[in-house]
């Protein structure tokens, strides 16, 4: 028979009462009492260390994943298990301002110097741009204009609605993306049928807002960051063109540059940026050398180290299983009959035989998906960020595993759809959301109440996941040039121009460095054609 909510009902509660458990005690307040955060502290602990001198409870949890995805266990609320196990790793490990402040910390005991600033504070106060207009979009534009009597040229609407140029470059940008992305070829076997089209972008007519003047603030939003390498780099290239030869790592002879050189490298000595990571990598290669006298590195018990260390072994196992769900619960993934079924704890009994019922179970399912895409990318990117911080290897081994299991085409898959659509859907029912639903009367249900939905103009939700997932992506390609070259043979830079849409200043940030990265390689035509996004 059919796996139902019937199967799991049990589960189900005792899931819930612990999710609720969690989060009411992990929301911190100023005008809790001492004993109070006393019992936080002590809850966080316990959650954080083994059960029974066995293991964590988050990777109880995990293992509960690995178990449904494997077939085993094809009853386990899987939406719930995956809302408890992020908000259990939010509590034990630290959320992203915690992660912050840890970082601060760390910075600090290595001698490093402190932060410049905290992105995230800088860009939330960031305006979002306006993408120039797809060619699609500029033809409707004047199909709508035809009848009027002022026949205007061609325009572009610009990158940041300042300029009022005409662009120099020929309008053929939008039809090179759409041939682009139909060329997609299906390199990846097996979980992924790599990038199938889906949709292409709805054109829609994008009226020119009134040209307004912007005062920027003076120099960068954030301190620009120089790697040694970057140094390096800049040396090698100045040393081979004016003298013939190189000296190395050596950064401090400047002998035979003209001026503007040692310019440059005093410039680029300013911001010279020591990362954690730098420190953690010399530390091991130090021990590496000399392994008996230096003896065995210190590791510190920090809730991050106990869980890496109980996770180890399984994994890979965890990733794929991880992403395995998401895949399933993409907007893109077309239904297989090999594919995992993540609608145990949504599909009733007795299937509906109303139009009513299809319809609340439809949305139902949409919104069953979306949470779970929202909880896979939090924990994905939280325990990145963690392993990260705790150690650069510890976040490379769990990078590597991720790209082993087809990750970056996944994320691309998942973008390569309607994202404005995606963003302003409106899958939920505001009558029957908590705590409506419990302070108010149910009125009746009707068609009409179902499509109301709330007044939001976009689904929060969707756009957290989307967010996340560009975080990864970056976190995934960042200083990588085989993976970065991945998303140039995924055809990737269509699929990112379109998330462009999206006026949300850091989600914009994100596709952005996806695009900047991998530029060099896209051709000179490209750059060309795209010099308003660049």
């Amino acid at each position: 028979p059919a796996i139902s909510l019937a199967d799991s009902t049990t589960l189900r509660v005792l899931l819930s009462v612990m999710y609720l458990m969690v989060e009411t005690i992990r929301v911190e307040k100023e005008t809790d009492p001492p004993e109070w955060k006393t019992s936080r502290e002590t809850f966080r602990a316990e959650l954080g260390s083994p059960v029974h001198s066995e293991e964590p409870f988050a990777l109880l949890l995990f293992t509960m994943v690995t178990k449904f995805c494997s077939g085993r266990a094809p009853h386990f609320p899987m939406k719930k298990v995956l809302l408890l196990l992020w908000k259990v790793l939010v509590f034990t490990l630290g959320g992203f301002e915690a992660l912050q402040a840890m970082k601060v910390r760390k910075r600090e005991e290595l001698g490093l110097p402190p932060l410049p600033e905290d992105s995230i504070q800088v860009m939330r106060s960031m305006r979002a741009a306006s993408p120039p207009a797809y060619t699609i979009e500029l033809v409707e534009q004047q199909q709508q204009k035809r009848g009027h009597r002022s026949r205007r040229p061609l325009m572009k609407q610009d990158s940041l609605d300042i300029y009022n140029e005409r662009d120099p470059f020929k309008n053929d940008e939008g039809v090179a993306d759409e041939e682009e992305a139909d060329e997609m070829d299906n390199g990846l076997e097996g979980e992924l049928d790599m990038l199938e089209r889906d949709t292409v972008v709805q054109p829609v007519s994008v009226p020119r807002p009134p040209v307004e003047r912007v005062s920027f603030p003076k120099g960068l939003p954030w301190a620009p960051k120089v790697r040694q390498k970057d140094i390096e780099h800049f040396l090698e290239t100045s040393r081979n063109k004016f003298i013939g030869f190189t000296l190395g790592q050596d950064t401090d002879t400047l002998v035979g540059l003209p001026r503007p050189i040692h310019e440059s490298v005093k410039t680029l000595k300013q911001h010279k940026y020591i990362s954690i990571s730098d420190i953690q990598i010399k530390n091991e290669e130090e021990l590496e050398k000399c392994p008996l006298s230096l003896g065995e590195e210190d590791v510190q018990e920090t809730p991050c180290e106990i869980l890496y260390q109980a996770m180890l072994y399984n994994l890979p196992q965890y990733m794929i299983a991880l992403l395995k769900i998401l895949l399933a619960a993409a907007p893109t993934s077309k239904a297989k009959t090999d594919s995992i079924n993540i609608l145990a704890d949504v599909l009733p009994e007795e299937m509906p035989i109303t139009v009513l019922q299809s319809m609340k179970l439809g949305i139902d399912v949409n919104r069953h998906k979306e949470i779970i895409v929202k909880s896979i990318s939090a924990l994905l990117l939280l325990l990145l960020k963690h392993f990260k911080l705790n150690h650069i290897y510890q976040f490379e081994y769990v990078s590597q595993h991720l790209v082993f299991a087809n990750c970056i085409p996944l994320i691309l898959k998942f973008f390569n759809q309607n994202i404005m659509s995606y963003i302003t859907a409106k899958n939920s029912i505001s009558i029957l959301d908590y705590p409506s639903c419990t302070v108010h009367e149910l009125p009746e249900l009707n068609a009409e109440s179902l499509e109301t939905g709330d007044n939001n103009q976009f689904c929060w939700r969707n756009l957290f996941s989307c967010i996340n997932l560009l975080r990864i992506l970056n976190k995934l390609t960042k200083w990588k040039h085989s993976r970065t070259m991945m998303l140039v043979v995924f055809k990737s830079a269509p699929i990112l121009k379109r998330a462009l849409k999206v006026k949300q200043a850091m989600m914009q940030l994100y596709v952005l460095k996806l695009l900047k990265i991998q530029t060099k390689y896209l051709g000179r035509q490209w750059r060309k054609s795209n010099m308003k996004t660049m």
